[in-house]
């Protein structure tokens, strides 16, 4: 047995039963980085066209706030970790009771599930977050005036349960009638990203700060760049603030912390992700050691990776389905971007297109910022994801 890893897991290899919740595109790329040790990951997803349907040794349609459900797919395996954060945490707690490797815990992703209590757990940890309260409905929803910010504490993903209120007639039109927190607008200069990887072992890995390009008709990552346009110190201050949120956790697996930057030059703590995330995907070309494998070594209890990047300079963009996409993905221009010699496609192998769905991603690497950013601005005229049906 390699001396690194857990005392219960078996060595890495085909011996070694990991399983996923989760069957997406984040999935898909684990998967890719776990063949090149042999591990054969088992995943367990509520669609039978799942991204990782055909990479896996095993696949389950399932539903995975299902108890039960969780359970019985768990069973039999060393370890399971998720590529989702809205799945059963009495499942996962009933497994690690039983002797699976649970990543991360199940405790953990309770609190992450709820947006409420992530906001109380930053403040007894002293880390900086906007002021907030927490409501039980729209009737308490200018309790801190407007702007403001309201979050669903439950059930919100990618983009979905956030909204932006500005006034009393724009919450009656666009706001929620549910358990939620109000938070106080950030005058946000730059929003970014930093992903810090923790295994059982108490060792870390931090990778450096990205800053993501959002685009505001869909509330999604247009494009990311690293390394982020700030300060040396205002990079070190970042990846220390998103250590000490993992570290105030106790955490254990990969967590990408999203933060604020405001226009006076401070930094806020926005929201956390116990899993890969969107803003890592440079990394496959981007950084010695990318997020995925990251992933594994974290859940696995190996050594953590080299976070160090590869190139002065890389960006990520992602590919969404157009505004009138339906139907079999159609990936216009691909041929001519493969020509690029500093582009990286991934497609993620969905097998229908939805407007502004994520069906892939496009890495770009190059000598510095500026000419990086240059190729992702010509990369969203020539690249598009259109289908073989519009609306």
């Amino acid at each position: 047995m390699n001396s690194a890893s857990s005392p219960s897991l078996p060595p890495v290899g085909p011996a070694l039963r990991l399983g996923v919740l989760g069957g997406g595109q984040l999935g898909r790329m684990m998967i890719q980085e776990a063949m090149n040790w042999d591990v054969r990951v088992e995943v367990m997803d509520p669609s039978g066209e799942a991204s990782c349907r055909h990479l896996t040794s095993r696949f389950v349609k399932g539903d995975l706030q299902d108890a039960t459900a969780v359970r019985a797919f768990g069973e039999g395996l060393d370890a399971i970790t998720v590529e989702i954060e809205h799945v059963s945490v009495e499942g996962l707690q009933a497994l690690a009771d039983n002797g699976v490797q649970v990543v991360p815990r199940p405790a953990h992703l309770s609190l992450i599930q709820d947006k409420g209590l992530q906001k109380q757990a930053y403040e007894r940890w002293g880390i900086p977050s906007a002021p907030y309260q927490l409501i039980d409905g729209l009737a308490d929803v200018n309790a801190m005036g407007f702007p403001v910010v309201q979050k669903l504490r439950k059930g919100g993903y990618d983009g979905k349960g956030v909204q932006v209120l500005r006034s009393a007639e724009d919450a009656a039109v666009r706001g929620f009638d549910a358990p939620c927190v109000l938070e106080q607008a950030v005058d946000i200069d730059k929003e970014l990203s930093v992903i810090v990887a923790r295994n059982a072992s108490g060792a870390t890995a931090v990778y450096p700060v990205v800053e993501a390009v959002f685009n505001p008709e869909v509330n999604l990552v247009d494009h990311l760049m690293a390394p982020a346009a700030i300060s040396a110190q205002l990079e070190a201050e970042a990846r220390q603030l998103a250590l000490k949120v993992v570290t105030s956790m106790d955490f254990v697996g990969l967590l990408a912390v999203e933060m604020f930057l405001d226009r006076n030059g401070a930094l806020w703590v926005n929201e956390v992700a116990p899993r890969t995330h969107n803003s890592g995907h440079h990394t496959i070309e981007g950084n010695v050691c990318s997020q995925f494998e990251q992933h594994l070594r974290a859940v696995l209890n190996l050594p953590l990776g080299d976070t160090s990047p590869l190139h002065p300079a890389s960006a990520m963009l992602n590919l969404i389905g157009a505004p009138d996409a339906h139907g079999t993905p159609v990936y216009t221009g691909l041929e001519e971007v493969l020509e690029w010699p500093n582009v990286h496609v991934h497609l993620y192998g969905k097998s229908t297109v939805k407007p502004h769905r994520k069906m892939g991603h496009v890495t770009v690497t190059g000598p510095d910022v500026a000419s990086v950013q240059r190729d992702v601005l010509k990369l969203r005229e020539r690249l598009q994801v259109n289908g073989t049906k519009t609306a």
